[in-house]
């Protein structure tokens, strides 16, 4: 199963990656850094796809308070499964 869309931070700017997965027809949302000279890619509709990760990212760093789930004591993984549900849910609660 391949992905339609790659997005990713500033890091992953190049030209040789954006070739390399337009090949194979995946599409890499990625914003441009800020000495870059020309900026054949850039369109602020797909950049609004960019802004929705911080959500994304935000979610993981509150999970990464949880220190049961960042170190995975459980080797059940029925067990780690209901923890995560358990996250989400004081994620939810606490944020929301």
């Amino acid at each position: 199963m391949r992905p339609e869309r790659i997005i990713a931070d500033r890091g992953y700017d190049s030209d040789p990656l954006r070739r390399r997965l337009r090949r194979r027809g995946i599409e890499l949302i990625v914003p441009y850094r800020w000495n870059k000279r020309s900026k054949p890619y850039q369109d602020g509709r797909k950049l609004r796809r960019y802004r929705r990760r911080w959500k994304i990212e935000r979610t993981f760093a509150w999970f990464g308070n949880l220190r049961r789930l960042q170190v995975r004591q459980d080797r059940i993984l029925s067990v780690f499964q209901g923890f995560c549900h358990l996250a989400c849910l004081l994620v939810t609660l606490r944020y929301f």
